[in-house]
């Protein structure tokens, strides 16, 4: 019977696993994370120009927007979106009176369900509009909540 040495942690894989981690720490995050331009974007215009370049943007009825007509508490409304559609590549919540009207972006697989539930901030009455993103069409669908208690600083 022959009992093998635990191999103990050399200096050398010590350094090199330092090194990693230091080249790694160097690179620019902004190569990592991906465009925020739509995010902080104050205008509607704006947001769908960083999201959609010259897409054309249909109205749809294959997509369900799941929201209240009138939300208690503009804090916390809750919000679903699905769709049908074939070729969906994303999913964005825009509420065009918020500050900031992109409220959630979420990018879909060919393996993914285009099916998403969320909860938003409404700081007022607004129209929530739903995009689907094909390769070639934009969708979309929205509806007008009221919002009693405001909950982006109203």
């Amino acid at each position: 019977m022959q009992i093998q040495a635990i191999r103990q942690p050399s200096r050398r894989r010590f350094i090199q696993g330092l090194m990693s981690v230091i080249a790694l720490s160097a690179l620019p995050f902004q190569l990592l994370a991906r465009s925020t331009k739509a995010f902080q974007a104050t205008k509607l215009e704006t947001v769908q120009a960083e999201l959609f370049g010259d897409l054309p943007i249909v109205d749809s009825s294959d997509i369900s927007l799941d929201i209240p007509d009138i939300a208690e508490n503009g804090a916390v409304v809750p919000v679903s979106v699905s769709t049908t559609i074939e070729g969906a590549e994303a999913i964005h919540v825009v509420i065009e009176q918020n500050p900031n009207p992109l409220s959630a972006s979420f990018k879909l697989t060919e393996f993914s369900v285009a099916d998403i539930s969320m909860r938003v901030k409404m700081g007022k009455s607004s129209v929530v509009t739903a995009y689907i993103k094909t390769p070639t069409t934009i969708y979309k669908t929205g509806r007008e909540v009221k919002v009693t208690i405001g909950g982006c600083g109203g």
